[in-house]
């Protein structure tokens, strides 16, 4: 399941504060405020943190050493900078710091979250696990190349139909809940009927593995709970 991302907003304006915590919290992130760089560096220690949103104008420390005092925590975490210092000196100065982006006030909110979103996926690119080749029984998955086969011949899946089998083959043997398996397929978004949208795909992935649907033996029904891939592995020989 996708973690809620969350957001440390740094400001000494409260009122700055409000709106942009207001307005974060409909775009889906849980926010985090401070209005002085103590406040703000105490809780970023003791908080995970996805994001910073930094104000460069702060009454006990300049937002450059609270930038510089972050990057000593962590190299990577996403920094954009609010101010309203428009000077070339003060950005150089930022991004030499370690900021990734610089938003010069005022400014529109819809221009920060378009930011947020490119900052946010920048660092979940870096830090995307390598494509994997699963290899269980008679099922492989290549993950690069999105390609499946089972008992040595390829099955055709759509996309949804490989993420699916992808995320059961990962966890298999594990009982897993509708609610996981939508967590993982489409995270938050809201899907209409989605209990039923899972079962249809289950249904197709039965039916392209020749899993006869009424006695399943791969992709088995958990009563009240969801389903669980199993696969039958060969035993081991016994030495002659």
């Amino acid at each position: 399941m996708e973690r809620e991302k969350t957001l440390l907003v740094i400001d000494d304006d409260p009122d700055i504060l409000l709106v942009l915590e207001g307005n974060l919290n409909l775009a889906g992130y849980r926010v985090l405020t401070a209005r002085t760089a103590l406040k703000a560096l105490s809780i970023y220690k003791t908080h995970e943190i996805d994001l910073v949103i930094l104000d460069l104008t702060l009454p006990d420390m300049d937002g450059l050493e609270v930038c510089c005092k972050i990057r000593e925590i962590s190299e990577e975490i996403p920094i954009i900078m609010l101010t309203a210092r428009d000077g070339l000196t003060d950005k150089v100065k930022g991004f030499n710091c370690g900021a990734d982006d610089y938003l010069v006030k005022p400014f529109e909110f819809l221009e920060l979250h378009a930011r947020i979103k490119t900052c946010l996926r920048r660092w979940e690119r870096r830090h995307e696990p390598a494509a994997v080749r699963l290899e269980t029984g008679p099922l492989v998955i290549d993950q690069a190349t999105r390609e499946v086969w089972f008992s040595g011949k390829p099955v055709h899946l759509t996309k949804k139909e490989f993420d699916l089998l992808f995320f059961m083959a990962s966890h298999e043997g594990q009982a897993l809940s509708r609610d996981d398996i939508r967590h993982a397929l489409w995270g938050k978004k809201r899907l209409y009927s989605w209990s039923r949208t899972i079962d249809v795909h289950v249904q197709h992935l039965r039916t392209k593995l020749k899993d006869d649907p009424k006695t399943p033996r791969l992709i088995r029904t958990v009563p009240g709970v969801g389903y669980r891939l199993t696969l039958a592995r060969k035993t081991p020989s016994s030495p002659a």
